[in-house]
């Protein structure tokens, strides 16, 4: 076992095997996903593998032997659209009593492994390349725990469920288990073949190949919750039906292709993550945080997956907005920190969670996911002029608006603050969650209720979007109203979070409204909410470009130097993807372009180090060294939906691309392309019925925009000069005209 890493709150516990060191492979598809070794099994020896639906693991163990021992590792490949796991493995030499000896590298094993509704998918193929016929067994363990995920993480429970007898007949196993909630979970084995001995932990194969043959097994797991399901497809059928909603998902967006290879594969990469990681729900899609511990709907991390994606992909914010609606707090429930209008932060749904072991069945402990939906519809309506959705989701808007000027901002000082109500929620309810995130100068931690400065952005921006929003629903007292307001918390705020002693936003207010005075990363988020003054907005973007925020990879969260400040931490000095993301969508508003540029190009040059090109949820923070890569964090979710969505937001960011709807215009404000990118075209962009193909090309000191294809009444507009004004000043002087 290794040390305790705390993640979060205290329900955050570590995982026992960092994934960095043990090279895990992740597939998922809808609610169903699996980690795996880079042979394809799932090993018992203390580690977070597994099969997994419903926050349970139904898988625990799933081995391959030939003759009792594993075979050597050859290659193993995710495919590019994260749907299909394949390993090509082969035989070490094989000595059994009364058969011919094996020499090493006789046998090629193939496995392909895909999921496909709630069931794992194995082809397994043997091919002899020998020049005799050989006899050997393939031997195939497996067992089901049935660990909750916060078990699977550590957490302890006094009482479990009980195991149910294992069933076995010809070629099916079913394992079972009857949880302290009542509910039966059943995990059904399926091979295409009868095994030789089939037992209730393994299943056995005897094989004769012949020279040049081949042996073929398929193989199915199911994971079955409750009542007797459907019986899932065939291997080859489930294959197609994959292979089909990927097309279908990748038609319907747009695409993204550059002079540079290396920078495709990451773009590439990001997209098959997110695909991977949206989920289908009732209300639409939604982007599940990420794999293995985030495999479930958080309220603000698809809220800003949606927003880095909304350019691209408008169908995930409004998945994302209509489940949230649907979800939205409607009573005081202190136990799961709800309150009217308040917008979720996480969804559980194991056993632990059902019997409230944890609190997170249904959990409301965010201060930032209400403003950040209201903003999200804002954002939304902008970039598709979707006014009849907006209307069907108006009233979720409206208890939105009034959680945030009762419940978020209790004390009525015009700010929002959290404090816990829960006895087992979350002490930090920003994005930086870990305990110790916020804090003063000398590293005494904040006490509660807290205001945090970028959370005064967001409820900025949210008023100002919902004033837009209303006056276009004929409610133009109440868009009035929120003009004023969200003006007195600009002014309110540059009072009371700016702090000269330290040249930026101090990261948050304490219970006694005391400035932390903390260089944080915070600040940099401020600056995407159009709340900062120009002066301040310099002032921030000047300190972000010292080497003590900028690692050369990426933002610190804490800048070196600060009281906590510890590039291995959570939250206290490590690079986050998003984080960086929003930061380089701040600075780009305030005409800080090339800025932006460089944060996009430090994030390229570390997914280089990443293997498959994949940036995980963070990394470590110790400055950039002469011919090394960044440093992992051993138990970073990989894939993290918004650390995939990072590169499209960070796109639109140096475009200076923006959706004028009174125009019927696609904007590029000021383009720039970093010096390892000559052309970048985009293709399949919809917009207000049409949709355009557009190539950008680099010169010595401008980016140029040229229309390839073109459908609708859309003009595609290159301005040389980026605008001076607000966004929600050039929105309010177009509506006008």
């Amino acid at each position: 076992m290794t040390d305790s890493i705390q993640i979060g709150d205290k329900w955050y516990i570590s995982a026992r095997v960092a994934h960095s060191d043990q090279r895990a492979q992740m597939i998922k598809h809808d609610g169903t996903f699996a980690v795996l070794d880079r042979f394809g099994d799932i090993r018992p020896f203390d580690s977070g593998d597994g099969l997994y639906e419903r926050d349970t693991r139904f898988l625990s163990r799933q081995e391959l032997l030939i003759n009792g021992v594993r075979p050597l590792f050859l290659n193993c490949n995710l495919k590019d659209d994260s749907s299909l796991l394949t390993v090509e493995l082969m035989n070490p030499d094989l000595v059994r009593e009364g058969a011919s000896p094996i020499p090493k590298g006789t046998l090629h094993i193939f496995r392909a492994k895909l999921l496909w509704s709630s069931a794992c998918y194995e082809h397994i193929r043997i091919a002899n390349f020998g020049l005799e016929t050989v006899s050997f067994e393939l031997r195939l363990n497996f067992a089901a725990d049935y660990a909750d995920i916060f078990e699977v993480r550590g957490s302890t429970r006094a009482r479990r469920g009980r195991t149910l007898p294992v069933a076995t007949n010809g070629s099916d196993v079913t394992l079972g288990y009857c949880g302290l909630d009542d509910i039966k979970r059943t995990t059904l084995i399926h091979f295409d073949r009868a095994p030789s001995v089939l037992g209730p932990d393994h299943a056995v194969f005897e094989i004769m190949l012949a020279p040049m043959g081949e042996w073929h097994l398929y193989s199915r797991v199911h994971c079955q919750t409750g009542a007797v399901a459907m019986p899932p497809a065939g291997y080859h059928e489930a294959l197609r039906l994959s292979a089909a909603q990927r097309c279908a998902a990748n038609r319907a967006q747009s695409q993204i292709t550059t002079s540079n290879p290396l920078f495709n594969r990451w773009v590439e990469r990001s997209v098959s993550d997110l695909a991977m990681l949206t989920t289908a729900q009732r209300d639409g899609p939604y982007p599940y945080a990420g794999v293995p511990w985030y495999s479930t709907t958080f309220g603000r991390d698809g809220i800003l997956t949606a927003r880095e994606c909304l350019w691209l992909d408008p169908a995930i914010a409004r998945g994302v907005l209509s489940f949230l609606a649907a979800t939205q707090a409607d009573a005081m429930h202190p136990q799961s920190d709800a309150e009217p209008g308040k917008i979720l932060h996480e969804v559980r749904t194991g056993e632990m969670a059902i019997l409230g072991e944890v609190p997170f069945g249904r959990y409301y402990g965010s201060v930032d996911a209400t403003p950040l939906f209201v903003s999200l519809a804002g954002a939304y309506y902008a970039r598709t002029g979707d006014l009849d959705f907006i209307r069907s989701i108006w009233d979720n808007i409206e208890r939105a608006l009034g959680w945030i000027d009762t419940y978020g901002d209790a004390d009525r000082d015009g700010f929002v603050e959290y404090e816990r109500r829960s006895t087992n929620g979350l002490d930090q309810q920003g994005w930086k969650d870990s305990q110790d995130s916020v804090f003063h100068a000398d590293g005494t931690l904040a006490a509660p209720p807290i205001a945090l400065c970028e959370v005064q952005a967001y409820v900025y921006e949210a008023k100002c979007e919902a004033a837009v929003l209303a006056k276009l629903l004929g409610r133009r007292d109440l868009a009035a109203s929120l003009r004023s307001a969200a003006a007195d918390l600009k002014r309110k705020f540059e009072q009371a979070f700016w702090c000269e002693d330290i040249g930026t936003y101090a990261i948050a207010l304490d219970g006694s409204k005391r400035q932390c005075k903390v260089r944080s990363s915070n600040a940099g988020q401020v600056l995407w909410s159009n709340i900062s003054s120009p002066q301040h907005a310099q002032r921030v973007i000047e300190g972000l470009r010292e080497p003590d925020f900028y690692s050369g990879w990426g933002v610190r969260t804490i800048a070196s130097g600060q009281s906590r400040y510890n590039p291995m931490s959570y939250h206290n000095g490590s690079v986050w993807p998003h984080d960086n993301a929003l930061i380089a969508a701040g600075i780009a508003q305030y005409s800080h372009t090339a800025d932006a540029l460089k944060i996009l190009a430090g994030l390229y040059d570390a997914s280089l180090a990443f293997e498959q090109h994949r940036l995980p949820e963070l990394f470590c923070g110790f400055p950039r060294r002469p011919a090394e890569g960044p440093t992992l964090y051993p138990v970073a979710c990989s894939p993290q939906a918004w650390a995939s969505g990072a590169v499209f937001m960070l796109i639109q960011a140096s475009l200076g691309l923006e959706f004028d709807l009174a125009r019927c215009e696609i904007r590029f404000n000021a383009p720039l392309l970093p010096d390892f990118i000559d052309w970048m075209q985009i293709s399949n962009i919809s917009f207000a019925g049409g949709c355009v193909d557009v190539m950008l090309r680099r010169y010595e000191k401008t980016v140029g925009v040229d229309v390839i294809r073109q459908s609708g009444n859309i003009g595609v507009v290159c301005a040389s000069k980026p605008a001076n004004e607000s966004r929600y000043e050039k929105r309010a002087t177009r509506r006008s005209m």
